[in-house]
């Protein structure tokens, strides 16, 4: 039998894709008929973009833009959930030591409308800072283009997910704050799809699903770490071993992959919010915005 081969966009695939990874060296997506073709487009906004001009078939991606394209009447959905936690700190150039300390100051981000700059608004809002009037974002791309950044001194802070904020902190540089003490529950990654061609696709996405279930299984039991971990280490800090090892139990430990790839209410119920808060949706539309999640390939709770 021939393979269903389906197009998977993403912006980075980096250390959230783990359970992608495990699943395609694993044979899972074989196992169940499919052949997944990595589409690693170097933004969110071009993840999801892809899957609205039919580039992509389905994205790992932060949700946001799908929800505002829900609510401009577009076609894009939200399935289910690759991550719901955020192993992601503030971290800041050497000498700036408190959150408090960030006015006046560069932020890198890899979106205004989606991910990063949602949670920093989060986070500088609750000690009185917010934008545009205290702070400037500066597009400085992904996690490793923020990195980049920071060591080049062309922003002055950046949210960074693990284990990059470890390595930051390691080279002298100042963890400010953790993002999941603020924004405990968020849909971090939503697996994203356009109704029309869900419709067409059903099965191919119930497959999917199941593949990436089980290995959303398979990474969160430390007993199969000695798998995980080199696989985690290959796509983050593939020379230190140590540093990929802490990365990935903190991740995993803070409990990042769902199972089922269930989309907690909660959780999305959070992403309006901050959305909300971010001026890319209304209030009285927050009822609505929920309607986003298209609950045929598993659950909401």
């Amino acid at each position: 039998m021939t393979a269903t081969t389906l197009r998977f966009a993403g912006g980075a695939q980096g250390f959230n894709w783990l359970p992608v990874f495990v699943a395609e060296e694993r044979g899972l997506f074989a196992a169940r008929g499919l052949n997944v073709e990595l589409l690693r487009l170097g933004s969110v906004e071009k993840a999801t973009s892809a899957v609205r001009d039919g580039s992509a078939d389905l994205a790992i991606t932060p949700p946001e833009g799908a929800i505002a394209d829900y609510l401009a009447g577009g076609s894009l959905r939200v399935i289910a959930s690759n991550s719901e936690r955020l192993p992601m700190s503030l971290v800041a150039r050497p000498g700036i030591t408190e959150l408090v300390s960030l006015r006046g100051k560069r932020i890198g981000t890899s979106s205004l409308t989606e991910g990063t700059s949602m949670y920093t608004r989060r986070m500088l809002a609750a000690v009185g800072l917010h934008y545009p009037a205290d702070y400037d974002f500066v597009f400085a791309g992904v996690h490793t283009g923020r990195w980049a950044a920071l060591q080049n001194d062309e922003i002055d802070a950046a949210p960074q997910p693990a284990p990059w904020n470890f390595l930051a902190e390691r080279a002298g540089y100042e963890i400010l704050g953790e993002v999941a003490d603020t924004l405990p529950e968020i849909v971090f990654a939503g697996v994203i799809g356009s109704a029309p061609w869900l419709d067409d696709n059903g099965d191919t996405v119930g497959r999917l699903v199941a593949a990436l279930s089980e290995a959303h299984d398979f990474v969160n039991d430390p007993a199969n770490d000695g798998v995980s971990v080199p696989i985690y280490q290959r796509v983050t800090t593939p020379d230190d071993p140590e540093l990929a090892r802490r990365g990935f139990e903190y991740t995993r430990d803070l409990g990042m992959w769902p199972a089922g790839l269930r989309v907690s209410a909660d959780a999305l119920t959070v992403n309006i919010d901050v959305m909300i808060e971010a001026g890319l949706m209304s209030p009285d539309q927050r009822a609505a915005a929920a309607g986003v999640f298209d609950p045929r390939f598993t659950e909401i709770g």
